[in-house]
């Protein structure tokens, strides 16, 4: 009686978790076929290399140029600014820190935290700053604000990598005479597919933001060629665009939001294969 009674629970379980994808993937299709289907009759190459032109919020001339290069800079600069600040991060938690350090506790304690502060959390933080020094909406400001929302995304991405690496091999490294910073290169190497990862994650966070690059960042119709000069970015062209009553205004946000979403998994079918060439290529 017991064994047919697991086999019924089974059997529910099963059929519930098939329901669960099932409503998963109709969601996905949903949001997909939506963009797809509007987005598609609006986008064409002149969407892509044009600039807005003097009637673009009204249905006529114009592209979204302005949008893809400022999301590529803010993404691109605060990507490497993240990296640069969270790898040292995590080697300082994982090879110079005892395994049970308080500070180490600390530490990923506040980066847990900071992982789910909103967005427009560290917008009104950068946006107050701005205020305080003076400074005007640029992409200095959306860059730098962007890098502090996917801090804590790289720290703990790879810090968790770097955790489930075997402690034998930094003592491995010590007993063969090696210094910390060649025992170092040993585990850039081991958690490689966690940098791939963790990249990847705070790339597509920080190209999806627009509460905290709407505060920093401004918009602009045209190309940033300085660090003080506002920028436009994709999710903030679809808001925009999107209060529009033209309808042909609100294609051109669909169309935005498509080409957002190809970039998106564009970035994630690279960061897949990086992940995967650095899984066979460990030591």
């Amino acid at each position: 009686m017991k064994i047919r009674l697991k086999f019924i629970e089974e059997k529910i379980f099963r059929v519930l978790m098939i329901i669960a994808t099932l409503c998963v993937f109709l969601a996905i299709g949903s949001i997909f076929y939506a963009i797809v289907s509007r987005g598609w009759k609006a986008m064409n190459w002149d969407m892509i290399t044009d600039l807005p032109g003097g009637g673009f919020y009204i249905g006529k001339e114009g592209g979204l140029l302005n949008a893809i290069v400022g999301s590529v800079y803010i993404v691109g600069a605060s990507t490497i600014l993240g990296l640069l600040i969270s790898i040292p991060v995590v080697f300082y938690l994982n090879v110079y820190l005892p395994k049970k350090s308080k500070l180490a506790y600390i530490a990923r304690l506040a980066c847990d935290v900071l992982f789910g502060v909103p967005s427009i959390v560290y917008g009104a933080f950068g946006f107050t700053i701005m205020i305080y020094f003076g400074l005007k909406t640029s992409l200095l400001g959306g860059i730098i604000v962007v890098t502090l929302l996917i801090i804590p995304i790289f720290i703990r991405s790879m810090d968790e990598v770097a955790r489930q690496m075997p402690r034998e091999i930094v003592e491995a490294t010590y007993s063969l005479g090696a210094t910390r910073w060649e025992s170092i290169k040993v585990i850039l190497r081991q958690i490689a597919p966690g940098i791939a990862t963790a990249t990847l994650l705070s790339i597509g966070r920080a190209i999806g933001d627009a509460a905290g690059v709407m505060f920093t960042a401004g918009y602009t119709d045209s190309i940033p060629t300085s660090l003080s000069q506002p920028a436009a970015t994709l999710p903030l062209a679809v808001f925009f665009q999107m209060n529009s009553p033209v309808e042909e205004v609100q294609d051109r946000a669909y169309a935005a939001a498509l080409l957002l979403t190809i970039i998106v998994f564009v970035l994630s079918v690279l960061g897949r294969f990086i992940m995967n060439r650095f899984s066979r290529n460990k030591v």
